[in-house]
Formats: C-alpha cells, sequence, structure tokens
C-alpha cells in the first residue's frame, strides 16, 4: 500500500506523525460503453450546445445554481480566501465511547500508521485509548475538503474513519411511507424473537461472500471461453403464506444450517490416530 496523506495527529500540545493509507477498497467489476455497432468505446466531451463546440478546460468555470437557470461563479481565487483548515493534520476534539456514535455517520475508513519519529507517541495515544476505551473524533482536511472523522483503535493500528456532517444525514422522517399504524400479536413477536435467537451467532466477516461479483464473473469467463450462458429460470412466485408458519419455517431452517455448520465444522477436525501395539 501506498500512503495517500503524510501529517499529524494533534490532541493537547501532543503531535504524533502518521501517514494515511486507504482502509477499503471497491471490487465492483468496472464496465465500458461500447457503441454496438463498432465495438468502440464511448467519448465523454465537455460539449456546449449553446456555441456548439467543444470546451478546453481553461475555458470551464464552476457555477452554483441557486436559482432555476441562474448560476454564480466561483473563481480560485474566491475558494482560496475561504478560511479553512491548510495543515496536515488531524484535530482530535473529543473522546467519546463509540457506542454514542450511529453508523449512518460513517463514510471512509483510512488507517494510520506512526511516520518517521512518530512511533513513540502513536503508541502512547493507542495505549491511551485502549485502556479508556474512548475514541476520537477530530476534523480533519484531504484534498482540499474538511470533513469530520473518528480515530480508534483497529488491531495493532489506529484508524480513521471520516464521517458525514448532521445536516448531511436525511432525516427518517422524509419517508411517508412510515406513517401506518399495524397491531402486533403477542405470539408474533415472540416468535420473531425466537427466530432471531436461531440466528444469532458471533461475527465472522470471512463467511460473508459477494455472489454477485462471482456469478457475474463465472458470466464473463464463459463468455471469454466462446461458451453459452446458461440463464437460470425464475422460481415461480410461491403462495402467500401466514405470517406464523413462515416464522415456524425460518426458524427450523435456522436450526438445520446450524446443525450442518456445526457438522462440518465437527468433519474438518483431525482424527486421532489409534496406537498399535
Amino acid at each position: 500500500m501506498r500512503p495517500l496523506w503524510k501529517g499529524a495527529i494533534s490532541f493537547g500540545l501532543v503531535n504524533v506523525p502518521v501517514k494515511l493509507y486507504p482502509a477499503t477498497e471497491s471490487n465492483d467489476l468496472k464496465f465500458n460503453y461500447l457503441h454496438t455497432r463498432c465495438k468502440t468505446p464511448i467519448q465523454y466531451r465537455k460539449y456546449c450546445p449553446y456555441c456548439q463546440v467543444e470546451v478546453p478546460p481553461e475555458e470551464i468555470a464552476r457555477g452554483y445554481e441557486y436559482e432555476k437557470g441562474k448560476y454564480v461563479i466561483l473563481r480560485e481565487e474566491d475558494l482560496e480566501a475561504i478560511p479553512a483548515e491548510k495543515t496536515r493534520s488531524i484535530n482530535i476534539m473529543d473522546f467519546v465511547d463509540l457506542e454514542e456514535i450511529d453508523p449512518i455517520y460513517f463514510s471512509r475508513s483510512y488507517y494510520l500508521a506512526p511516520a518517521d519519529m512518530g512511533q513513540k507517541p502513536y503508541l502512547l495515544l493507542k495505549k491511551a485509548m485502549e485502556e479508556t476505551g474512548k475514541v476520537a473524533v477530530a476534523r480533519v482536511t484531504i484534498r482540499s475538503r474538511e470533513s469530520l472523522a473518528t480515530v480508534r483503535v483497529y488491531g495493532p493500528a489506529l484508524v480513521m474513519s471520516t464521517m458525514f456532517y448532521p445536516r448531511e444525514v436525511r432525516p427518517v422522517t422524509g419517508m411517508p411511507e412510515l406513517d401506518f399504524q399495524v397491531n402486533l400479536r403477542e405470539n408474533e413477536v415472540k416468535m420473531a424473537v425466537t427466530l432471531i435467537k436461531s440466528m444469532a451467532t458471533s461475527f465472522q466477516p470471512e463467511k460473508y461472500t459477494d455472489t454477485y461479483r462471482q456469478a457475474l464473473l463465472q458470466v464473463i469467463e464463459a463468455k471469454i471461453a466462446g461458451e453459452e450462458v446458461e440463464v437460470p429460470a425464475r422460481p415461480e412466485a410461491g403462495k402467500v403464506v401466514d405470517l406464523m408458519e413462515a416464522l415456524k419455517a425460518s426458524i427450523e431452517l435456522a436450526r438445520q444450517e446450524k446443525e450442518k455448520v456445526a457438522a462440518d465444522v465437527e468433519d474438518r477436525k483431525p482424527r486421532r490416530r489409534r496406537k498399535t501395539s
């Protein structure tokens, strides 16, 4: 991995020199759009329909549409005049409990590694956060964009997660479909709780795979090999079942799945050989 940013974590009068590494990556398959006639990749041009010309980069300006069809132009000097945090610093403002932060606020995650001469203060901050059980709330500027962020302990490292500001999180009350009233029977709730308990387990991220990506790669590989791609038939729509019957069937399926997993684990255990005289 290559660092994309170098700076320092700042809390109180302590500075921790760090390097920033992307902690995640997208595994989405990228597609090019082609002209179906000649299979040539389509070009995307910056074109002005009024002047009917292709516009070069030096003739393109940022415009903010404050009313329909009306724009105010923002130039580079306008942006440079804005008082923003210019230093390469992760400024810690508070320490809080992680449980207090709803996951909806998290955006992207980055690993923080100690930079030159930063090993001791890095370890000191990590150790103190481990003992207090707190995570840091900070402000950071990456690529001219200021973000709210958290810094927390992740295994042997510190990880920073950029966050959405509260005004960037849409209110859940904006969905009219939630304005409903339904009466739940007590036995329905009990069955649902039983189902959840029967499916409860420890979180093991390695057991979850991107099945759509795997299927898509198989289709691509088959096309490369010149084979016919078989498309599975869609299952017929089943009849509407009673909610209680569905819950009971789900609980039974969950029980069978747990037994199957336990049996698979047992089969993989090495067998002890009998001693021969």
